[in-house]
Formats: structure tokens, sequence, C-alpha cells
């Protein structure tokens, strides 16, 4: 297969998917799982409290990826314009030399177990470690069939932290989840822990739940590119500009990063898995990794002079349970991916979010983030103003080349376009 397909934007919705099927090679009838009618109100009543309805969140299809080399159609669910056509320019400019390429830790998950009102807390911590093994072994037994599967407790610490009015005895628990994002694996583990860890520390349980800072289970991206598929060497230049100062301004690293995010969380969403732990955990690791917050993202150039990206960050995405096997688009999302372990949708997911990064620190240095994402705007402008069918290319091309991209004006040049076609 190739991601590889020209002229893919200017299919209608009926032959991209026919492309996309025939590139990934899954049924097209797979594909319906996208469609407006596969999940309806019986089903959004089956997996949350009080359903009224469901919100519908427009899926697109990012080309040009090649992860670990393998082409891969990468399916996001966003609703901002310019954030499927920027991944795929910024994963389009990383072919010449290879793609993406990936690395990642063991996906490991960790659960807090908080104790207060211990008297002698230095002392507790080391009770505490002195009963690891007995303590692993019990966690590990809320799990079977992870543990069978080759996962389970990797390792317990303790910590202690100093709150206002007392010192807080923090038990660690390092689960390896394997294909699943892991929450209710390892909050059970620490639901099941509490009685005897409030025993053996000699104070009382109050929090018992997994942190969603998953620093022990990153992901990793990196891509190499040429001066001439980026803009040319002024370019490259004020990229690294561009990223020096999201790494030293947290005003603009929390708008750099939230540009990976775009990428990333498009995805995380299409497949089903947990937008807000992938965002909670990145943006945290941006504050503990780079302090005081910074970059999750680095630029630089390597011995040949060629622009070299990076990104690193927590990857907590699963295949095994949520609403990755419910939700008939996140089904058919998976089958687009065609991935088979929770470590090569976490590859995907972050080479998407580099390459949307990409094209964003991209777009700054070169033309400016208004100019291309105004005009991919503009069709919203276009249809809010009333345009339909052939009407919203026409009203496009008249604001893109005014460079008006607003609704009065729309409504202007729509009034104009139908006053012709009447006259």
């Amino acid at each position: 297969m190739s991601s590889r397909i020209p002229g893919f934007r200017h299919l209608d919705v009926g032959e991209r998917r026919r492309a996309v099927a025939e590139q990934a090679g899954t049924d097209l009838a797979t594909l319906d799982g996208l469609g407006a009618d596969a999940f309806g109100t019986e089903q959004a009543a089956a997996m949350i409290e009080n359903a009224i309805g469901v919100f519908p969140v427009p899926v697109g299809v990012a080309t040009n990826v090649v992860v670990d080399g393998r082409e891969v159609l990468v399916p996001m669910a966003t609703e901002e314009a310019s954030v499927v056509a920027a991944a795929s320019n910024g994963a389009r400019m990383t072919r010449a030399l290879g793609g993406f390429t990936t690395s990642a830790t063991a996906p490991v998950m960790q659960v807090q177990i908080q104790l207060v009102d211990v008297p002698d807390p230095r002392a507790a911590r080391l009770r505490l470690l002195e009963h690891a093994d007995e303590l692993v072994a019990l966690a590990d037994e809320q799990d079977p069939r992870l543990v069978q599967v080759g996962g389970g407790v990797r390792g317990l610490q303790v910590r202690l932290v100093d709150g206002a009015h007392q010192t807080y005895v923090v038990l660690h628990l390092a689960v390896d989840v394997r294909d699943a994002m892991g929450a209710n694996a390892v909050n059970t583990m620490a639901e099941a822990l509490a009685g005897r860890v409030a025993q053996i520390g000699g104070g009382r349980v109050v929090l018992r739940i997994l942190t969603n800072l998953a620093d022990q289970r990153l992901v990793r991206a990196r891509a190499v590119l040429r001066a001439e598929d980026v803009g040319g060497e002024q370019v490259v230049e004020d990229m690294l500009h561009g990223y020096e100062l999201a790494r030293v301004d947290p005003y603009r690293a929390a708008t750099h990063n939230k540009g990976i995010m775009n990428g990333i969380s498009a995805v995380v969403l299409a497949t089903g898995n947990d937008t807000r732990a992938v965002e909670a955990g990145a943006h945290a690791y941006a504050a503990v990794a780079h302090p005081p917050y910074g970059s999750l993202s680095t630029y630089e150039r390597d011995g040949d002079g060629h622009l070299v990206a990076t990104l690193e960050v927590p990857m907590p995405v699963g295949l095994v349970g949520g609403a990755t096997r419910v939700h008939p688009s996140a089904r058919a999302a998976l089958s687009v991916l065609g991935v088979s372990s929770a470590a090569e949708l976490g590859a995907i997911i972050t080479a998407v979010g580099l390459a949307q990064n990409i094209a964003a620190v991209r777009a700054l240095a070169a033309d400016g983030i208004q100019r291309g994402h105004m005009s991919l705007h503009a069709k919203n402008i276009a249809a809010s103003a009333g345009a339909t069918g052939d009407e919203v290319a026409a009203v496009v091309d008249r604001l893109v080349a005014e460079g008006a991209f607003r609704q009065d004006r729309a409504e202007e040049i729509l009034a104009d376009l139908r006053a012709g076609s009447t006259g």
C-alpha cells in the first residue's frame, strides 16, 4: 500500500472511502462504521449516563504517513479546519528521508495509594518497602489474565510528599498493562491493596487512583527533513528560532504543544481512546520533563545539515476495553490503521503529533499560520452563510482571492452568485 494518494482531497467522500479501503486492505463495508448513522442514541445510552443524543465529529484521513518503514493512512476525528491537511503536509515533508522512526518504553501505568495520619512517615515508608513482595503478589492476584499475557506489576516505590499540615506516604505501583489503556486494571489493584497498606503503614488510606502522568509509558518519534522540503535554508533557520522560543517560554510552549495535541488527540479520539488522559499526561510531562513548562518536541541540525525533529510523550492508549471495541467508528478507524498492538497504535499517534508540529512550525516560520488555516476555514464560513453544493467552492474561491474571511462577506458573495444564476 501507499499512504501517498495524489489528489485525495479533490475526491468526493465516497471516492475517498474506496481509496482508503483499497490502500488499507480493509473491507469497504467496515468503513460504514464512520457513517453518520453508525452510532445511535441507544448505543450512546449504553456508554454514558443521562444520554439524550450524539454529537458527530468529522473524521478525515491523514495521508503521506510512513512510520517505521510502513505506509499508514491515519483516521483523525476533529472539528478544527486545517488539522488533517497539516498532518498530511508535515508527513509529506519527511518522506524523502524515510518518514518517522519510533521507539517506546514498556506499557507501564502507575497507580497511587495515599496514606494519611501516619505518625512515623519515614519508618512507614521502610515498612511498606519491606513488604514489597507481599504487596506485589497481592496486586497481581487481582488480574491473573494480565499476568498470563505477560503483564503485571513491575515495581513498587514509596514517596513522602509534604502537604500543608502533614507528610503523606504515597505508594506507587508500576504495572505493565500490555494492550490496555490500563486505568481499570491498576485502580482495581489499588483498591485491593488499600487495607493492607493502611495496616502496614499505620495510617488511613484516602486516595487510591491511577496517575495520568504516565512518565513510564513513553513513545518517541523522530524525523529528518531536507531544507528543500521545508522551503529552504532560511525557513529551517526560522523554524529553529521558533522552536527555541517554545523551549524557553511557557507562553509560546503552550500553543506549540497544543499544536502537537491537535494531531495526537484527533487520532486518539478516532480510535476510541481517552483524549483527556492523553492530554493531561502530555501537558504534565511538559512541566516535569521540561520545567517550568516547555516544548514537548525538539528541533536541531544533524551533521549533514538536515533538520531533525523529535517528540517524546506519554502515550496511554489501548486496543482492549473502553470504546475501542464498542464504538463502530473506532473499530473502523483501527481497521484502516491495521494495528495489532497498543505499541503500534502509540507509535502512529506520536508520529502524527510530530507531523502536525512540523507543519505548524514550518507555517509560522514561512507564511504565517493564518494563510493556510483561514483558506481551509473558508469552507466553514461559506457553509455558515448558507452556501450548498457547488456554491461552497465558488464562495471559498472568492473569499481566498480577496483575503476576506468573514461571514458577512460570504453572504454578500452568495447573494451575488444566486442573483447571477437567476438573472
